[in-house]
């Protein structure tokens, strides 16, 4: 009888103390580092993933036939739970609220393991300069500069700062001087597609015209000076219409300053320039103005580089670059290496924007 007591109340301790227990759970980390991790899970506790080559359909109705489309929910992007009706699950994301199957999606367990994976922290810099640290402290050695509006992704954080990674590198910057933003892709709704596109459409016929104009007038100077000189030797340059044909344009323009310095702040594409100023400088010559700073919202997305063309700005952590085709880049790269051609690969791609 005691003995059953016993067990009894060891029982009902052991389930008092479980629900009174936050949902944590435990993911390993990298060897040589700490063993295991405790993170706390209760903000991803309501999450849907979309797990599918490219999206799945959000509806008015769990039923593929009866339901209408309201948007989509492209693939790794979140919504949140509401309810669970025939194997559907009734979200909202964005401002679109429906059923998406649940076949392409995973929840539970299954979401909050891969929720670390999806979303992504940035670090926007909100003064003129700030310094990248070695360590989490003002006395630590400088590694470099960053300007206002530089996006920088956030590995953690510390005793105030930000650990953060840029050019395949990290180092620590004080939060006091940035906005912390964590962004999750969310449903897009048809009405938000349709505008979208159409903006998209009408930047992109915007900026060929001016480099139409840039280019042609270019043809005009070239064709002055030979008659001029009274030679048919200087090159014209080609005026043509489509995006992949001015993208590679592009290239063939910047692939002529490879070898030029690098210098942090400046323009010049002869006399040194950083990664933000060579994409500006270069693309001022094809007519087309873009900001000195936060060029990973200029043009429009490319989902994946494998989608990506010659001309394509390629968005890295604090860095940008341009890209040739081929899993290559031209950029202005760091002090040392001045302006090069590299591997489009040599870290996180974090966005793809296109220009024509």
């Amino acid at each position: 009888m005691k003995k059953g007591i016993f067990v009894f109340l060891l029982t009902l301790a052991a389930v008092l103390f479980f629900y009174k227990t936050p949902a944590y759970a435990y993911f390993p980390v990298e060897e040589d580092e700490i063993i295991m991790e405790s993170v706390d899970n209760r903000e991803y506790a309501d999450l849907v993933i979309a797990q599918v080559s490219s999206w799945v359909n959000v509806r008015d109705y769990p039923d593929e036939n009866k339901g209408k489309v309201l948007g989509k929910l492209y693939n790794n992007s979140v919504g949140h739970f509401i309810e669970e009706t025939d194997g559907w699950y009734k979200i909202q994301s964005g401002t679109v609220t429906g059923y998406v199957k649940g076949e392409y999606c995973v929840r539970g367990v299954e979401a909050i393991k891969l929720a670390r994976d999806v979303e992504v922290t940035y670090a926007t810099i909100n003064v003129s300069t700030l310094r990248v640290r070695e360590k989490p402290t003002t006395e630590s050695s400088i590694l470099g500069t960053f300007s206002k509006g530089d996006d920088l992704v956030v590995l953690s954080t510390e005793d105030g700062f930000a650990k953060v990674t840029y050019n395949n590198k990290s180092g620590f910057i004080s939060m006091d001087y940035v906005d912390i933003h964590t962004e999750f892709v969310e449903a897009e709704s048809k009405e938000e597609e349709e505008a979208r596109l159409a903006a998209e459409k009408k930047a992109r016929e915007e900026a060929q015209r001016k480099a139409q104009a840039a280019l042609a007038a270019e043809q005009a100077k070239q064709a002055q000076a030979a008659q001029a000189a009274q030679s048919t030797s200087s090159p014209a340059v080609e005026v043509s219409g489509s995006s992949s044909e001015l993208g590679q344009q592009v290239i063939d323009y910047a692939v002529q300053f490879v070898g030029n310095p690098y210098v942090y702040g400046g323009t010049s594409l002869t006399n040194g320039c950083d990664c933000s100023g060579f994409v500006m400088s270069i693309y001022a010559h094809f007519g087309v103005k873009l900001p000195r700073t936060g060029q990973r919202n200029s043009g429009y997305a490319i989902s994946s580089l494998a989608e990506a063309q010659p001309g394509d700005i390629l968005c890295y952590s604090g860095h940008v670059a341009l890209y040739m085709g081929n899993n290559q880049i031209v950029h202005a790269a760091t002090p040392s290496q001045g302006i090069v051609i590299g591997d489009a690969s040599y870290t996180t791609i974090i966005a793809i924007r296109r220009i024509f």
